[in-house]
């Protein structure tokens, strides 16, 4: 299913909602980045932008949608301070509520035994500011802001 784009979107609002399918939300993910606000961002901070947003799509195909699919709702929008995000899908909840977001543990050994997962909460929570997710109507609902300093900062998660 192709990503539908929101006809009425502003130039410093964007929203976008696309299927839970990897190509969708790969083609979302540039058709986004490609429109205001997320343009009009210096390159660094529209990398760090992409790279969270990347994460938390990949996150929500991955296990939010692991049995099945459907919609993911993305709204980026200019905020005083940064640039906003709120990602809404109908997916499976967080099994255990919010991830903590620390790294693995058993990092200091070999890279041939590195775990392969894990490390993309602590990505997320190291790059964006006022992170939260809620369970709200049975939906997922997370939203953070890039920013507009932005050099990665730890944050807690409500």
């Amino acid at each position: 299913m192709p990503s539908r784009p929101d006809s009425s979107f502003q130039t410093t609002r964007a929203r976008l909602v696309t299927a839970s399918d990897p190509d969708a939300v790969r083609q979302g993910l540039l058709e986004l980045v490609a429109r205001p606000p997320l343009s009009g961002l210096p390159e660094d901070r529209r990398g760090i932008a992409e790279l969270v947003l990347a994460e938390v799509l990949n996150n929500i195909v991955e296990h939010a949608y692991s049995t099945g699919s459907g919609d993911i709702e993305i709204t980026v929008e200019e905020r005083p301070g940064g640039i906003g995000f709120l990602v809404v899908d109908d997916g499976a909840a967080m099994p255990d509520g919010p991830p903590p977001g620390m790294l693995p543990a058993g990092l200091g050994g070999d890279l041939d035994h590195l775990p392969e997962g894990g490390f993309g909460w602590h990505l997320i929570r190291s790059l964006t500011v006022d992170l939260s997710y809620t369970r709200k109507n049975n939906r997922n609902v997370l939203s953070f802001l890039i920013s507009e300093d932005q050099t990665g900062s730890e944050d807690s998660m409500t």
